[in-house]
């Protein structure tokens, strides 16, 4: 029997022994108490806390990093950090007052005032270090990573003993170690350069954008007991008949209007053979990958390439909608309310799925033939007519997500543009835990890390450039391997359901 400690101790396994001679009323039974302890969050924090050692204090760079807050054009202009050294000793004031405030509520077991006294901390921290010019954080390359790994070490500690203690490393520690660490490798990584803040979070919600649809598209067929490994494919096909519509009728809405009816499609193939004829699905998947992709590069080549003019034509790109007085807030304006309509739909997209799936009769609906079909059948659900329509449905969103590439992006549809975003994507569902929300924000930590190797080259880091590359990939892998490790998701996903 497993229990859960009231305080949050971490898992407690209580296993009932009894003697093997002994009677069923008379005898003893002894009961011992198996305390289950976790290390993977402090051996990965205390890794990147190695790492932060060998870069910041071994290899590090002189000079002054420059983090541009605002565009000239902004119609408000955020202050600047003059001094490099202020603000390293700020930063390190900032980290001994969050602490030293963590450990008298842990001895005071306010637990649950820790995250919220840690965050005022850093946003008043930085509030106050910004108080002082106009546009631009200037900040030492040597001075802040130093302090910042500092505080990696201290934080690494702390979670090593939490978990010594039976306790569980709690997240708002691990969120807070991830952006510490971020800093202080952009502060180290660009040096002598300037990183533009808000062009480098637009280029992520944009490079995001595609995967969130597919990550959506993903949620929904899990959800209901299909194993959708076609992402890909669907994603690739939104985005070539989404172009090749636009270009026809002369109108990009029309393209995107008809994105969605290449991913479902898509859908339909992957529905038929895994739900009607009981075809393995995750070769189904893959399968419906390579075809699509040798279908587009096909026509790309016979087709789109004869007459580019009329069927390829970069002119079909959809316009950024700026919404009024929201894309004028420092930092957000640009990088959420400054979008074109594509974006603007994946947040309702977001809520619409996440509150259909757990707020509505058809999402209990869902769930319950992702979980289990017997039951759901027994109650008078048509479980094989819910998957397929559901899958058909998972298709359509992440078909529209594939219009972004080309009608979003580019404007122009090129062989295999999707570059492994639906893969990707399936990854963010496994790390979000087949929910909506989460695989949403796992979805915009690949994108970002996608859009950072673009920033950095720009910026001259001396981190190689191939490594740069693989660092989508590698967040991705360990991401899925690491910190999420053994994870359930629906019980009867993958599974063909056989009415008896």
């Amino acid at each position: 029997m497993a229990q859960l400690d009231p305080e949050g101790r971490g898992r407690q396994v209580t296993a009932v022994i009894a003697p093997k001679n002994a009677e069923h009323e008379g005898g003893a039974i002894a009961r011992t108490v198996v305390v289950v302890r976790s290390w993977k969050a402090p051996i990965g924090l205390g890794v990147f806390a190695v790492i932060a050692i060998v870069l910041f204090l071994f290899l590090r760079r002189s000079g002054t990093t420059a983090f541009q807050l605002s565009a000239d054009d902004d119609q408000f202009r955020l202050p600047l950090i003059v001094s490099s050294p202020v603000f390293a000793v700020g930063l390190f004031i900032a980290a001994i007052v969050a602490i030293a405030l963590v450990v008298v509520l842990m001895r005071r077991r306010h637990h649950s005032m820790i995250p919220v006294i840690v965050w005022s901390v850093l946003v008043l921290a930085f509030l106050a270090l910004v108080a002082f010019g106009p546009s631009t954080v200037k900040t030492d390359s040597t001075a802040v990573p130093i302090v910042l790994t500092v505080v990696l070490v201290g934080l690494a500690v702390a979670s090593a003993v939490l978990v010594a203690r039976t306790a569980k490393t709690p997240l708002w520690l691990t969120a807070v170690f991830a952006i510490l660490m971020l800093t202080a490798f952009l502060v180290w990584a660009a040096a002598g350069a300037t990183i533009v803040v808000p062009g480098l979070l637009v280029g992520a919600v944009s490079l995001s954008t595609p995967l969130i649809y597919g990550a959506l598209g993903g949620v929904l067929t899990e959800r209901v007991g299909v194993v959708n490994v076609a992402i890909e494919g669907q994603l690739l096909g939104g985005a070539f008949l989404g172009i090749v519509v636009a270009s026809l009728t002369r109108n990009p809405y029309l393209g995107l209007l008809a994105a969605p009816i290449a991913g479902m499609l898509v859908s339909f193939v992957l529905a038929a053979f895994s739900i009607k004829y009981f075809v393995d699905q995750v070769i189904v998947g893959v399968v419906l990958n390579v075809l699509v992709l040798g279908l587009t590069s096909f026509f790309y080549s016979q087709v789109l390439s004869a007459d580019p003019t009329h069927l390829n034509n970069q002119t079909m790109r959809l316009e950024h909608l700026n919404i009024p007085i929201l894309s004028d807030i420092p930092i957000i304006g640009p990088i959420l309310f400054r979008q074109t309509i594509v974006v603007y739909l994946m947040y309702l997209a977001v809520v619409l799925v996440w509150f259909g799936l757990f707020r509505t009769r058809w999402g209990l609906r869902l769930r319950s033939v992702g979980e289990h079909p017997q039951a759901a059948d027994t109650v008078g659900i048509n479980v094989n007519r819910t998957r397929f329509w559901n899958v058909a449905l998972a298709g359509a969103i992440a078909g529209l997500g594939g219009a972004y590439f080309t009608l979003g992006s580019v404007g122009l549809f090129g062989k295999d543009m999707t570059a492994g975003a639906g893969y990707i994507a399936l990854a963010a569902v496994i790390f979000g835990r087949w929910d909506p929300i989460r695989a949403t924000l796992a979805a915009l930590l690949f994108g970002f890390t996608e859009n950072l190797q673009n920033v950095l080259s720009i910026a001259r880091s001396p981190v190689p450039n191939e490594f740069m590359l693989m660092l989508p990939y590698l967040v991705t892998v360990f991401a899925v391997a690491g910190l999420v490790g053994k994870v359930r998701g629906p019980a009867a996903s993958g599974k063909p359901y056989i009415k008896s």
